[in-house]
This record gives C-alpha cells, sequence and structure tokens, in this order.
C-alpha cells in the first residue's frame, strides 16, 4: 500500500510538471529533459513511468478531467431547473478553466486537436461529462421548460463551442479579462433560444363584447 501510493504521488509530480511545461512550450517544442528538470527528476525516472512523451501528454488530463467531473455532478444533484442547470454547467466549465490555466492550455490547444486524444480513457471521461447537457435539455423538454423541438446536441455543441472559442481567445491575447463575466450571457443567449414560449404568446387575439339578447339599453 505505502508503494503503491509513493508510485500514485510520484506520477502525479511528473504529470504537474509535464502539464506546465507543454502549456509553456507546446507539446512538440517541449522534451522530456524539460519535464524531468521542472519535477526535480532524472529523464531515467520519467520513462520509468511513462513509455513516451505521448503518453506523458494523454496521461495530464485522465485525473483532472474525473475530479471536474465528479464536482460538476454533485453541484447539479442540488439544483432544480433545468436552465438553471445549464448556468451551472456554463459556469463550472468556466470557473474550471480560469482556475486551471495550464490544464486548460493542454486540453483545448494541445489535446483536442490532437486525434489520438480521441481513443483515450479521459476523452471518454470528457465526452461523458459533457453528455449531461444532453440529459439537461431532455428534461427540460419533458418538463415543459424547453421547446419540444429543441436539439440537444446543438445546444450541446453552442455550449462547449462557445466556451472553449472564450477561454482560448483568453489563453491567447491575455487580455485579463475574467471570463466568468461572459457566465450570465452566455447562459442567457443559449436559454433565450430554447425556452418554451407562453401559451398566448404570438396569438392575435380579437375580443368583442355585445349586450345580451333582449337588453334594451344597449
Amino acid at each position: 500500500m505505502a508503494q503503491q501510493k509513493r508510485t500514485e504521488a510520484r506520477k502525479e509530480q511528473i504529470l504537474q510538471a509535464a502539464e506546465k511545461v507543454f502549456a509553456a512550450k507546446g507539446f512538440h517544442q517541449a522534451t522530456v529533459s524539460e519535464v524531468a528538470k521542472e519535477a526535480g527528476l532524472s529523464d531515467a525516472t520519467i520513462y520509468e513511468y511513462f513509455s513516451t512523451k505521448e503518453e506523458l501528454l494523454f496521461s495530464i488530463p485522465l485525473e483532472t478531467t474525473r475530479r471536474g467531473a465528479e464536482i460538476m455532478e454533485f453541484h447539479l444533484g442540488y439544483i432544480r431547473g433545468a436552465a438553471n442547470k445549464i448556468r451551472s454547467i456554463i459556469y463550472h466549465y468556466l470557473w474550471f478553466y480560469k482556475n486551471h490555466p495550464d490544464y486548460a492550455s493542454v486540453a483545448l490547444m494541445i489535446l483536442k486537436p490532437n486525434r489520438g486524444f480521441l481513443q483515450t480513457e479521459a476523452y471518454d471521461i470528457y465526452r461523458k461529462a459533457s453528455g449531461v447537457i444532453l440529459d439537461v435539455v431532455r428534461d427540460g423538454v419533458q418538463s415543459g421548460e424547453f421547446r419540444p423541438d429543441v436539439d440537444g446536441h446543438l445546444v450541446r455543441h453552442t455550449i462547449m463551442g462557445a466556451i472553449e472559442h472564450i477561454v482560448v481567445r483568453e489563453l491567447l491575447h491575455e487580455s485579463g479579462r475574467d471570463i466568468l463575466e461572459n457566465v450570465d450571457p452566455l447562459t442567457d443567449m443559449v436559454i433565450g433560444g430554447i425556452k418554451a414560449e407562453n401559451d398566448l404568446a404570438g396569438w392575435n387575439i380579437r375580443v368583442s363584447l355585445e349586450p345580451p339578447a333582449g337588453d334594451k339599453n344597449k
């Protein structure tokens, strides 16, 4: 048990170093030697735990993605209403990327364009986490909160695409703007496009009042 804990701690030490180095230099420019130096270890030690630089890259998001998904699932369990859950999901992703900028750089600018990432356990966790949006939209349609013709997959594409664009743009330009300022505008835009309309909305109603038959005073 003690040996297993030491192994896990050493792997975490290496992954944190790799995340920092890859975020700063990019995957192709960074070297295993630079990761080893950042971790305070030898190159040989790195290769004891990860056989290739690509394996090291693909291992970075595994635990972070899993923990993020667990946190979001926990919070959603205490939120009522599909629209409120959509807002919570948007907040969660933006808050998470804001507080893990190196991870955001690696995940969105290095891993996402890499086809090999699609075959990893980390990507499977990421896909299932974003699939929560589909469940929320389905529940919103069933409850009448959202329109019956809403395409959950399109809603997910809209939300995740907007979030990733916001984060990557900030990573590239470093404007210093708080990306959490986008939570309410993005939520309002999404919900405004899918919420169910009032039953009377858009109706053209004409009311004609006529006196009762035989009323001589009218």
